[in-house]
């Protein structure tokens, strides 16, 4: 029998938060109902949505491992008491080899019971399971016929390499390939993530469907971008990003084409009138950027259970980012800036802040540092660049002295120029609990700002950030008349040079053949190299480049290489 029917599938696109077993299983019941209600016969959650993820060290302790256990069984005798037994779920959780190593699985739960467990092979190359690469046991393939559909799955990096689970899929004659994922954000990956779609999908020879979460965790942000490929290739369906859905989607598959390793419901479910599928607007690089940058703020200060945040207000560009993120993420109302001038700060610095307040509608206040930084120095008797550093460090007291009284968690406002140079001060500048544009280079900061400001003016607003905060030169204003270009050079070039160096992983070489002054280049080479223990100190923040400091790229703080 090798002849063509039609099956309903949901897939849903969520966002689980790590550790809370008890109310990501509340999301996978919620999104059973909806599936079950819409008419599908199978739903597919995300990778490890029961636990979350990523579970990092957590998947060492026995205690979250029994607890990942007892969660997927307890959800499979919920999910068939609620009355939705006969829908078919694929459940990733957390689960346990017989040496009580922890594995990535895939429940595929049917009537009150676990039924089958796909475990993922391939591995990503960070993070706890790395350790345990070799001791993943299990099936190559799993297979599962549902209404007489004939299924096959694998999880997030099992399609990213070559050979495995996907090569011996590819010779059993599936009519489905379902891949549960955990797929991270960053800058134009989701075009390699339709290549790659596509490309299985022909392996296979089958339409494929590539579920993703959504949602910030850490320093990491889930993009969601759930993709619906066609045997040939073709795109059939494409949910948004950055948003929780489900999405409902009928598929022409062949039927009853393989030779199953499960056989959960074999009467195939004849054509009726199809779900017309939809593919979401793709979002253009600024939007995209912004949408990730505010979701993994927004995820960060809500599954932490902050209240509100606390950010110091420069008058220049990264603060004036900074808060608009946050406005944009958890509300105006929940946004506290605090103006923070020396003796040295400019009166634009003072009048640029207040008017970011009052475009944004934030909480502000001034607070004049001046006599506590004459109290210090009088005290401790510092000049040049101790003396600078100071203010820094006054105006980072006085924020986490706010941040305990109020509660408060304080941003950093610091990008990933400055971080990769050094240009921050420890305790100073560089204070906070996450820091939400230290991914972003000084050059990506100022196109973000005007991208924001001319979305406000198309959007019928006031542009949130003073024109003046964009154009000016900038300025730490720790001594007279300073400027960023007394240390550095002008950030345009210096971006340049530190792409090569770190998100090409290039080396002096590189940057040399690019056609930069060898002085400048060996200049910045030794600021990246010597500013990896202010790096290390450094608030979280979030990742949307696949370079990112402390994510994907660390260095020896004690080295004596020198890359000249």
């Amino acid at each position: 029998m090798n002849n063509t029917g039609q099956i309903r599938v949901a897939l849903a696109q969520i966002n689980p938060t790590v550790g809370d077993l008890a109310k990501n299983a509340d999301l996978v019941s919620k999104y059973a109902f909806d599936a079950a209600n819409a008419g599908a016969v199978i739903v597919v959650y995300p990778e490890m949505v029961l636990t979350g993820y990523p579970v990092e060290d957590l998947a060492n302790r026995p205690s979250f491992q029994s607890a990942s256990l007892a969660a997927v069984d307890s959800l499979a005798k919920r999910i068939n008491n609620e009355g939705n037994g006969d829908l078919t779920l694929l459940v990733g959780y957390l689960g346990q080899s017989e040496s009580a190593k922890p594995q990535n699985c895939v429940a595929v739960i049917y009537r009150g019971e676990i039924v089958a467990t796909y475990i993922k092979h391939h591995l990503p190359n960070y993070g706890v399971f790395d350790e345990y690469r070799n001791f993943v046991p299990g099936n190559h393939s799993l297979v599962i016929r549902v209404c007489g559909v004939d299924i096959g799955i694998a999880i997030c990096e099992d399609i990213w390499k070559t050979g495995g689970p996907v090569a011996e899929l590819s010779k059993r004659n599936i009519g489905l390939l379902l891949v549960p994922n955990g797929s991270p954000y960053e800058i134009n990956k989701d075009d390699a993530r339709l290549e790659l779609v596509k490309q299985r999908a022909l392996e296979v020879g089958a339409p494929l469907a590539y579920v993703n979460m959504v949602g910030g965790q850490d320093d990491l942000v889930f993009d969601g971008d759930t993709i619906v490929v066609g045997k040939t290739g073709e795109v059939i369906a494409r949910a948004p990003q950055f948003e929780e859905g489900l999405m409902i989607i009928d598929l022409d598959v062949a039927i009853a084409s393989s030779d199953p390793d499960l056989v959960i419901s074999n009467p195939p479910i004849l054509k009726y009138q199809k779900i017309k599928a939809g593919i979401a607007r793709r979002l253009g690089e600024s939007e995209e950027i912004w949408e990730g940058l505010v979701l993994g703020l927004k995820d960060y200060v809500e599954k932490n259970n902050f209240k509100s945040v606390l950010i110091g207000l420069s008058g220049g560009i990264d603060s004036a980012l900074v808060a608009t993120l946050a406005a944009d993420a958890i509300g105006a109302d929940r946004v506290y800036g605090v103006a923070m001038p020396s003796k040295y700060s400019s009166e634009h610095s003072l009048t640029d802040a207040k008017q970011l307040a009052e475009n944004i509608g934030l909480n502000y206040r001034i607070i004049e540092i001046t006599p506590m930084v004459a109290n210090l120095l009088e005290n401790l008797r510092l000049d040049g660049v101790a003396e600078e550093n100071l203010q820094a460090r006054v105006r980072g007291i006085t924020l986490m002295g706010l941040s305990n009284q109020e509660g408060h968690l304080v941003l950093a406002t610091g990008n990933k120029s400055e971080l990769a140079v050094g240009y921050s001060t420890l305790y100073g500048d560089a204070v906070g609990g996450f820091a939400p544009i230290k991914d972003l280079y000084k050059t990506q900061v100022w196109h973000l700002a005007t991208w924001r400001n001319e979305l406000a003016i198309l959007q019928g607003q006031t542009p949130p950030i003073p024109v003046n905060s964009i154009t000016k030169e900038p300025s730490a204003e720790l001594a007279p008349n300073q400027k960023d270009s007394d240390s550095l050079p002008p950030y345009e070039v210096l971006d340049k040079i530190l792409n090569i160096y770190i998100d090409q992983d290039g080396g002096r070489p590189k940057a040399l053949s690019a056609g930069f002054n060898p002085e400048l280049v060996d200049k910045v080479v030794r600021l990246v190299d010597r500013a990896e223990y202010k790096r290390r100190q450094y608030p979280p923040g979030t990742k949307i480049s696949s370079r990112a400091f402390g994510k994907d790229r660390r260095l020896p703080i004690t080295s004596h290489w020198n890359e000249s």
